[in-house]
């Protein structure tokens, strides 16, 4: 697909995957939840601004903290539609970046060839009305020894304040805890933890196995923690994650639709929990309910011979799925105590379900960071895929190490009152 085409998709797919719910295909059961799952948050569009304040803040160096710097842009107290004048690398040296002012729009889709990449660290959201889209994220080992304790996330949602999240367009590879994750206060029950949040086109890939982390291996891609609802994964690529891909813990509800699982180790969607991790608590753990619908894991290299879709113990609505293993043959769709449902628990307001067979060239297409422009690594990944040699791996080095991309520049003006139609011209 040229890039005409995709910039083209990707204007069509941002119209019917957020347009209104006359376009959605929906499940006919009153018991189903209805949630935008944080699609329909204003970002850094919404708030009130202050008087003589600007919405547009200009990210215009590479450094890890500082005026200009991305750190800088989102720790401001105000609304704001964070752009790059500035293409490269953004070395974290350890530190990920904790976001605490809500309405806030990152748009990476803004920065000059080779686009914006964290390295050495993550981006921690720990509040309301967030959308971050088109920037790269391999926090890697931060060159720690095995299992030292060094256990950064690609990107965490978490806590009581973290609600109206939307991750979109984001490329997450190399972390040590989890690519992506959803959390919070878990034993004190909904309203303490995320909310309302969406995974959409993401490339989500080569979690780090035996790193850093002090559990030893551990190469993840979502989680979604206890006590997590109205989480939608949608239109993602999961490449080279062991396990997690994604994983729904207790009492979480949530949506899982159009992703593709490709080369999965031990476990691909997850719907369970730990009995003694709820010891001495005053609740009990219960089943995720999730809707897992037109999904595909397809096995690579590293996929445990028998991998079902869907396990291992949690309430699922299951349709349009499909498992194949290396020989093409079709694999189980559910393994363990898995409770198939009638209808959906869950489901993404407005979202429009692709079809299988037109799934994989989308995807491929169209997930992950400025797809019309990947870098190397994700270039990469990509074509892991398309030849069968993706692998789970320990460590960057494993492929080539941090990346180290010369420094870009580009000024540009911006109508105050045209925000949104100019992001969306770079599409």
């Amino acid at each position: 697909m040229n890039k005409n085409n995709v910039i083209a998709y990707l204007l069509i797919s941002t119209f019917l995957l957020f347009s209104a719910t006359v376009f959605a295909v929906k499940p006919s059961n009153a018991e189903t939840r209805y949630s935008a799952m944080g699609t329909d948050t204003p970002a850094g569009l919404g708030g009130t601004l202050p008087d003589g304040q600007s919405r547009i803040v200009r990210v215009t160096n590479l450094n890890a903290s500082g005026e200009g710097s991305l750190a800088w842009a989102l720790g401001l107290a105000r609304p704001r539609v964070v752009v790059f004048e500035v293409g490269g690398v953004i070395d974290l040296a350890g530190q990920s970046i904790t976001v605490t002012q809500p309405f806030l729009t990152v748009a990476g889709q803004s920065a000059p060839a080779p686009g914006i990449t964290l390295i050495r660290g993550g981006l921690n959201i720990r509040t309301h009305d967030v959308r971050v889209q088109h920037i790269r994220v391999r926090p890697g080992d931060n060159l720690q020894p095995k299992r030292s304790g060094w256990e950064s996330d690609g990107i965490s949602v978490a806590g009581e304040n973290a609600k109206d999240v939307h991750i979109d367009h984001v490329s997450v590879s190399w972390a040590v805890d989890e690519n992506l994750s959803a959390s919070g206060n878990r034993y004190k029950g909904y309203g303490q933890t995320a909310e309302r949040v969406t995974f959409s086109n993401n490339l989500i890939a080569e979690a780090l196995d035996y790193a850093s982390h002090i559990k030893g291996k551990h190469s993840k891609g979502l989680l979604v923690h206890d006590y997590v609802r109205d989480v939608a994964v949608v239109r993602n690529l999961f490449v080279s994650n062991d396990r997690r891909n994604p994983y729904f813990k207790a009492h979480t509800i949530g949506f899982v639709a159009n992703n593709i699982i490709y080369n999965a180790g031990n476990a691909a969607i997850q719907v369970n929990y730990i009995e003694r991790e709820w010891e001495g608590q005053s609740t009990g753990p219960a089943n995720a309910r999730v809707a897992v619908v037109n999904n595909q894991l397809v096995y690579g290299r590293d996929t445990y011979s028998d991998l079902a879709l869907v396990s291992v113990r949690g309430d699922a609505y299951l349709t349009g799925n499909s498992v194949t293993n290396l020989m093409g043959e079709p694999m189980p769709i559910t393994e363990g105590a898995v409770n198939s449902l009638a209808s959906a628990p869950s489901w993404l307001t407005g979202y429009e379900l692709w079809d299988a067979d037109e799934m994989r060239e989308l995807l491929v297409a169209s997930v992950g960071a400025t797809p019309w422009a990947r870098d190397a690594i994700d270039t990469r990944i990509i074509n892991g895929v398309a030849t069968g040699k993706a692998r789970i791996i320990d460590s960057q080095q494993d492929v080539g190490g941090y990346p180290s991309y010369k420094q870009t520049n580009k000024k540009f003006d911006i109508p105050d009152d045209k925000i949104a139609e100019w992001l969306l011209g770079y599409l």
